[in-house]
């Protein structure tokens, strides 16, 4: 079989599910979303695998192993935002499925049982959090979200309820670590490095961590036309200050991404100098230490530019997700994956957070990178190749080989894997 034309095959029939609009607009414990799911059941029935759905509505297809062997996971998840592309997430399940299918047209059996894990919202859209499935696996998945409403006002747990899920039986469905062996993601790069380089894919090194800022300027307003400009205590030329700061200071350090990404403006009238402003400034890196020093140093700043232009700020941290790093064990595998399969390893980080930075808090986890057209995601325009998600499909299939050969030399499988 051609695996990357039947991964293309696949993902264009998947895509036509979504709500109206262009795009793929496939929110979680929607219509769309159970729909998607009976497709993808049709996907593990094909690679021989027997599904069943967890009280987070993450959809499971295993495939077992001897008795009492532990497992592997492989997934990703089958959410979209708002007029997003066919590939982002749901690209991962579909390979996952075609790899396991690869294995058994090959004949070829694992020491271990496999699971493919379709999530269900690991965008973050309809509800103001994410990654529900694999937190839940992980123990880790704070309850109170599921009293968290959309812009209907239906609540997390209600919505989740309705699709099939099961909101009270949540902390029930945690995996033991012990039982584990790891877990692998595949997934377009969002980002051009591998085309840049003509490469089908990549090998992931971690994914990073983030934190979201609020930045709040309150200076005083008054008359555009009257106050004379050294003596105004404008807000929003304070906060350009930040902006620019915010720029150039990323731009010496190859370690972080910032962005200012939302302004609000009072009073926001064309002739009244701005009373009070907020911005928010969220910060990536692959390492939480130069990631919190860079905060620091904007703390910092705007400490000066409140004393310089005597305007109040506060700086108040919303949101913090540490970073992640993927086995050095399976990268190695994955490497040696790569190279069999006549394809330079090349390893590069994840700006974006996964699936995978919630799985990690359970086992060793493995990311692959799939090149994408432009480096475009979260768009109609996202594409990857039948050849790309093919060379991807064969990378992962031999990796799940090659883990069986290495657990094999080992004494003790469950450490060495890890």
């Amino acid at each position: 079989m051609d695996w990357g034309r039947e991964a293309q095959h696949r993902l264009q029939d998947i895509a036509t599910l979504s709500a109206p609009g262009a795009g793929v607009t496939r929110f979680p414990f929607t219509q769309e979303h159970a729909d998607a799911r009976d497709k993808i059941s049709q996907w593990m029935n094909a690679a021989g695998l027997k599904t069943r759905l967890d009280a987070a509505c993450t959809l499971i297809g295993r495939r077992e192993g001897p008795p009492g062997s532990p497992t592997f996971l492989i997934g990703s998840h089958q959410d979209s935002v708002l007029g997003g592309g066919a590939y982002d997430g749901i690209m991962g399940v579909a390979l996952g499925c075609l790899a396991l299918e690869k294995l058994a047209a090959d004949g070829i059996t694992l020491p271990f049982a496999v699971e493919v894990l379709a999530f269900a919202d690991e965008e973050g859209v309809r509800f103001p959090t994410a990654l529900i499935g694999p937190r839940a696996l992980a123990g880790t998945l704070d309850d109170r979200v599921l009293d968290m409403c959309d812009q209907d006002g239906v609540t997390l747990a209600g919505a989740l309820n309705s699709a099939g899920g099961d909101a009270a039986a949540i902390a029930k469905i945690a995996r033991s670590r012990s039982d584990i062996l790891g877990y692998l993601e595949a997934h377009i790069e969002q980002g051009p490095l591998l085309e840049s380089e003509d490469l089908p894919l990549g090998i992931v090194t971690g994914i990073c961590g983030i934190e979201r800022n609020t930045v709040t300027f309150t200076g005083a307003t008054g008359h555009a036309g009257t106050v004379p400009m050294n003596l105004r205590q404008d807000a929003l030329v304070a906060a350009a200050h930040l902006i620019a700061e915010v720029d150039r200071l990323a731009a010496t350090d190859p370690n972080i991404r910032a962005t200012v990404g939302r302004i609000e403006n009072h009073p926001n009238v064309v002739n009244g100098i701005p009373r009070e402003v907020t911005v928010t400034v969220e910060i990536r890196g692959t390492d939480d230490a130069i990631r919190q020093r860079f905060a620091g140093e904007l703390k910092s700043f705007c400490a000066e530019i409140s004393c310089n232009r005597r305007i109040d700020v506060s700086f108040e941290r919303t949101y913090e997700q540490t970073a992640v790093s993927c086995d050095e064990g399976f990268r190695k595998l994955l490497a040696g994956a790569c190279e069999a399969e006549g394809i330079a390893p090349r390893e590069l980080p994840s700006g974006a957070t996964h699936d995978a930075s919630a799985m990690a808090d359970l086992c060793p986890i493995a990311m692959l990178f799939t090149r994408c057209r432009g480096g475009i995601s979260h768009s109609p325009e996202e594409f990857a190749t039948d050849a790309d998600m093919g060379q991807t499909v064969t990378v992962m299939a031999r990796f799940l080989q090659d883990l069986a050969a290495h657990i094999a030399d080992q004494p003790e499988p469950a450490q060495a894997a890890r």
